[in-house]
């Protein structure tokens, strides 16, 4: 899980409205990275 420490252990926003979206960017980010590293099958035949 290096990715979710260089994103950083705490949130940085007081606000709780502005920490949920804070959270919404940082599991965006980890879901991109998870997704260019899932392998693309293609059917044969």
């Amino acid at each position: 899980m290096r990715c979710v420490k260089l994103l950083g252990q705490r949130l940085a926003a007081r606000d709780f409205d502005r920490q949920v979206a804070e959270f919404q960017v940082r599991v965006a980010v980890l879901n991109a990275f998870t997704a260019l590293g899932a392998p693309v099958t293609e059917a044969v035949g």
